[in-house]
């Protein structure tokens, strides 16, 4: 089995695919990130569908890289009889989506061999494939078809197309593979390399905007490219991962589909785009983001599909054996059903920054605001699931109620600095009334640290979010003493867990997950927030060193295993990455702009 680690990843803003270091794709939902997967080998085996064009003979070495810093990969092997490059891609183009194989020649005749299963439905249907006029084939299954071109000779074989060819140098052999619905006309025909040079083009424009200048240029770059790779550019959401499934606990049970549009991530993306470069990125998002929560202020949820739906049925795939027998494959989301107050200050600070850093004001936009605050004036007493979904019983989490107090916080600053109008003397006392139960109730002044929920003894990682809201500075004594106790009790060959698993069944799950990377980060930011810099950079130098060759990382990381888990690439994770590298580059950190008046 492939490691997680080992997988490249190609896009078009509407979907994406992961290919393995052996040039095969093992993973790829058409036309979009949520749809059903045509390779699904990721979570099965070859006969769940996967694309592979690789040498026909043994190779002596593999080498990729990403074309000139763009999302064009290139994956080179060498052979006893010379060198191929297969260059592969999804154009950005805004029409069919579609992936494109290019196979070259460099040194040499090599022999090649390619073979396509396509299993729709996540590896379920076989389709019907006929050879049409011309250089074509067409795979039909249900609502779904795929349109294969290609000079090759190719042939059925085994419910499979394969083909066996050789490359000379200079050669460039393509293969397209264009989705349509089923019941549509099939595609018409593109030039390969003209898609290549679009594709270039517009990954290359994409980096000239970026604004960042410091140490760690390529990582930066690199994981704004990620984030924009997981757009899908007709409503600006951005999901979590391109994947579903892939485990937080090698053979176990913590397997969630992240194909969708988190409200947790909010604030984070709309810093990273801006502090970044690009507004219109965060201009898109925020706008997906003013759609999704519009409503109800009770039915407001924590995640939606990428077009904004609301519904996310989860359901079993029982046919898929799980990424390395890590069952049940699961699609849809029950969290999105879940009640979690951490949303609401998320919501309110995005806004808030988004105004702060010169995006338009929208009055539609502060009218929703209100209504979320009107109804958060009672909600914030209750229990909830928590930032982290528990599938335990509801409580009452300390960062939760922190977020609560962020919501009014940021409605009474949007008042006093940005001409907004409100009830602003009763969110004041609001702001003031969670404050004071959260410092009394979420303190353990016997474990000196804040806990993971109300009369608790436990420590959640959430916690360290505690100075990077501006809830209280990190020279507060209760703040310092809180991160010393995490790094005692929650870390793991110097990264964070989000909590310890196996104490009390506090998520209602088997014990055993990985350490969680976008804590480790959170702690970088409080580090040098304490001005304790050669310990936040150590830590970030780190992290940074957990990315695969590619510049790609995951969302959790096994130290004893040393290999990354959980869904891939992670949006969370890079978004992390991105704002810890403005923080500790900066003379006035972006983490600053996210603080407050000392409310003590």
């Amino acid at each position: 089995m492939t490691r997680i680690e080992d997988y490249a990843l190609i896009g078009d803003l509407q979907t994406a695919a992961l290919v393995s270091r052996e040039g095969s794709v093992d993973w790829l939902c058409f036309p979009r990130f949520d749809s059903g997967a045509c390779f699904a080998a990721l979570l099965g085996d070859e006969e769940n569908g996967h694309w592979t064009i690789e040498p026909n003979a043994p190779f002596r070495s593999i080498h990729r890289r990403y074309r000139d810093d763009t999302l064009v990969l290139e994956t080179e092997w060498e052979t006893a009889d010379g060198a191929v490059r297969v260059i592969d891609f999804m154009p950005p183009r805004g029409t069919a989506p579609d992936i494109v194989r290019i196979v070259e020649g460099i040194r040499g005749s090599v022999e090649m061999r390619t073979e396509l299963v396509i299993r729709f439905d996540y590896g379920s249907i076989v389709p019907w494939v006929r050879r049409m006029d011309g250089n074509a084939r067409v795979a039909v299954g249900g609502p779904d078809a795929l349109c294969l071109r290609t000079p090759v000779d190719v042939r059925g074989e085994d419910l499979r197309t394969v083909a066996e060819f050789t490359v000379q140098p200079g050669q460039r052999i393509p293969f397209t593979l264009t989705w349509f619905p089923s019941h549509a006309e099939w595609p018409r025909e593109f030039d390969p390399e003209h898609a290549l040079r679009d594709t270039v083009e517009f990954w290359t424009e994409f980096n000239t905007r970026c604004g960042y200048a410091g140490d760690w240029n390529r990582e930066v770059q690199r994981s704004l490219m990620v984030l924009k790779a997981l757009t899908y550019a007709p409503t600006g959401g951005i999901v979590a991962a391109p994947t579903t499934s892939l485990p937080e606990h090698l053979g176990g049970v913590r397997n969630w589909d992240y194909r969708y549009c988190w409200l947790r991530d909010a604030t984070l993306t709309l810093l990273a785009f801006l502090n970044g470069g690009y507004v219109d990125e965060a201009h898109d998002w925020r706008q997906w983001l003013l759609r999704a929560a519009a409503g109800d202020p009770a039915d407001l949820q924590i995640m939606y599909g990428v077009g904004g739906e609301r519904r996310l049925t989860e359901l079993e795939l029982d046919w898929l054996d799980g990424y390395e027998q890590s069952t049940p494959v699961r699609i849809g989301n029950q969290a999105s059903e879940q009640f979690q107050l951490d949303v609401y200050g998320e919501v309110l600070d995005a806004f808030y920054q988004a105004r702060t850093h010169g995006l338009t004001k929208e009055p539609a936009s502060w009218a929703l605001q209100r209504k979320l605050l009107q109804h958060l004036e009672t909600a914030w007493r209750e229990p909830d699931e928590g930032i982290w979904e528990v599938r335990g019983p509801r409580r009452h989490f300390t960062h939760s109620k922190v977020m609560c107090w962020v919501a009014f916080d940021r409605a009474v600053r949007s008042v006093e600095t940005q001409e907004l109008d409100g009830p602003v003397e009763r969110w004041r006392h609001l702001r003031d009334e969670i404050h004071d139960e959260v410092c009394r109730r979420g303190y353990d002044p016997k474990l000196a640290a804040f806990t993971q929920s109300y009369g608790s003894s436990q420590l959640d990682a959430s916690v360290l979010l505690i100075p990077l809201v501006g809830f209280l500075p990190a020279s507060d004594e209760r703040v310092q003493s809180t991160i010393d106790a995490i790094q005692r009790t929650l870390m793991r060959d110097g990264l964070v867990l989000r909590y310890l698993t196996d104490d009390q069944g506090v998520d209602g799950l088997p014990a055993g997950e990985g350490v969680f990377l976008p804590c480790s980060f959170w702690l970088v930011d409080c580090l040098e927030l304490l001005g304790r810099h050669d310990e936040a950079h150590a830590l970030f130098e780190r992290l940074l060193a957990l990315t695969n060759d590619l510049g790609l990382i995951a969302e959790e990381y096994d130290p004893a295993e040393q290999r990354l888990l959980g869904n891939f690439p992670q949006a969370f994770t890079h978004l992390a990455l991105v704002n810890t590298a403005f923080n500790l580059a900066a003379q006035h950190p972006p983490m600053e702009r996210r603080h407050a008046e000392r409310h003590a």
